[in-house]
């Protein structure tokens, strides 16, 4: 079954803002920071491959996988796009025939996943594609940090300036907060545009013990926790939560 996707990954004039507003950053460079040399990598979601073609330049043999034709056509455009292989899979069940050094989840893509089920496909189907010793790397945000209190339009309201549409402002709306996830709608301004262009979302919040339980339920013996993208080790007051699993 094809999972629904957010406007922001399905619009073709948001996903054409995606990078202006999610461009390389501290997350970039821990991801980047990696791998071993000339290794293997599956990128999870991998949206517009910004990191996926970054490793693929550092001669990694790379696969970028992702729900969203629409994010993945930008993929396949951008500069290096040429040397990755771009699958469009579901995380939940996908089979590539071949395993890997290295699997990343970056930008919260495992918060998309609202059930225990589904986050236990993804893990079981990454767990397959892993050789021995490999890893995965994903992040997710803590919810003890409560991320979401600054999602308002006071505080998360931004302008830029986009080289096709012009200047455009975003911001983000609470819609529900739950014990176990978030529901909120982002909104995006367009200045020739009379209404905002709106995406609906909600993303699962879970605790450090509730993802050291699913992945020993999926198999990885080995787990790493890191706090933060300067690899500051994980504590309650953390903004991430940072796994390294094998």
């Amino acid at each position: 079954m094809t999972p629904k996707l957010d406007a922001i990954y399905a619009d073709h004039v948001l996903t054409s803002l995606y990078d202006v507003l999610n461009p390389a950053g501290v997350d970039t460079d821990f991801y980047l920071s990696l791998p071993n040399p000339n290794s293997t990598i599956l990128d999870v979601g991998c949206g517009t491959g910004l990191l996926t073609a970054a490793f693929a330049a550092g001669e990694h043999s790379v696969v970028g996988l992702d729900p969203a034709p629409a994010m993945l056509e930008i993929a396949r455009k951008r500069q290096g796009g040429r040397e990755v292989a771009w699958i469009e899979a579901d995380a939940r069940d996908f089979e590539l025939g071949r395993s890997f050094d290295l699997v990343v989840m970056t930008g919260h893509v495992f918060q998309v996943f609202l059930s225990h089920a589904d986050v236990s496909k993804v893990l079981s189907s990454i767990r397959r594609h892993l050789k021995p010793g490999g890893r995965l790397v994903f992040d997710s945000r803590n919810p003890l940090a409560r991320a979401w209190e600054r999602w308002t339009p006071e505080y998360s309201r931004r302008a830029v300036d986009h080289p096709v549409l012009g200047r455009v402002e975003t911001w983000h709306e609470i819609e529900n907060v739950t014990p176990t996830s978030v529901s909120f709608s982002s909104f995006t301004s367009i200045s020739d545009r009379p209404n905002p262009l709106v995406s609906r979302s909600e993303l699962a919040f879970r605790t450090q013990a509730e993802i050291e339980a699913l992945l020993k339920d999926c198999g990885f013996a080995s787990r790493q926790w890191l706090g933060s993208w300067d690899c500051s080790p994980f504590e309650a007051g953390s903004p991430e939560i940072i796994v390294i699993a094998a």
